[in-house]
């Protein structure tokens, strides 16, 4: 086995997909998940996992800092021994959303869900609500302008 075939089995593959891109592809020591029954944590030889996503960060680490957040908003995730894919309905970089924008895309979801007329509405505003909650907090956690 080389060199370099030995490192790579001590980091954890991640992969993010949204419908537009792939947005990220990259090794990390330890991937933290917004799964949809909670935070999960990736190490390498995982057990096989599949997981719904709730609106959250996914922080991708090197050794104990956190080098990566990635907001999304939900979708899926699948995890082997070797690697973690997340296939987001939506994701940005946390560094890359501005403060201003993600108050407007709150302020915004706030008014659907004032003028939901029916149930169904009301239940995605108030999903719209809480992702766009925690966009804003991701953003002035980071300082994003």
């Amino acid at each position: 086995m080389s060199e370099s075939t030995t490192e790579g089995a001590d980091k954890v593959h991640f992969e993010l997909v949204t419908p537009a891109r792939l947005l990220a592809t990259e090794d990390a020591d330890m991937v933290v998940v917004p799964g949809g029954d909670g935070d999960f944590g990736v190490l390498p030889g995982h057990a096989p996992l599949l997981s719904s996503l709730r609106a959250g960060v996914v922080h991708l680490y090197d050794g104990d800092a956190i080098v990566e957040r990635i907001f999304v908003s939900g979708g899926f995730a699948e995890v082997t021994a070797e690697r973690c894919t997340v296939l987001a309905e939506e994701a940005v970089r946390v560094a890359e959303i501005a403060q201003d924008e993600a108050g407007q895309r709150l302020d915004a979801a706030r008014q659907r869900l004032a003028e939901a007329d029916d149930e169904k509405d009301r239940k995605q505003a108030e999903l719209d609500v809480n992702s766009a909650e925690i966009m804003v907090a991701a953003a002035k956690e980071h300082g994003g302008g």
